[in-house]
């Protein structure tokens, strides 16, 4: 369907606007206007697809930081803490 210069939202969207507009504009054969309509179709939801995935992304991100992570990682980083205190109910510096 869509090459993968076309895989983001903003293109898929446009070629979806132009698309609607060569339906709106007429003195299509009704073969042209069907084929259109699914191609429109398929953009649209593939635009949906997107938006889904991009609200679940916002969704996890906002759980992980409500949750003390601040972002969406298997792993917690080590800044540098060789050496330091471990023991996690002893605050390291912070009131």
């Amino acid at each position: 369907m869509a090459s993968k210069k076309e895989e983001n939202f903003e293109a898929i969207y446009q070629r979806l606007e132009g698309t609607a507009t060569r339906l709106e504009e007429g003195g299509l054969t009704l073969q042209e206007s069907l084929d259109l309509y699914e191609e429109g179709m398929k953009l649209a939801q593939r635009c949906q697809e997107l938006l889904q995935q991009a609200e679940l992304k916002v969704t996890r991100l906002r759980e992980a930081f409500t949750n003390g992570g601040g972002a969406l990682r298997e792993e917690t980083p080590s800044y540098g803490t060789e050496g330091a205190q471990t023991d996690p109910a002893e605050p390291e510096g912070r009131e």
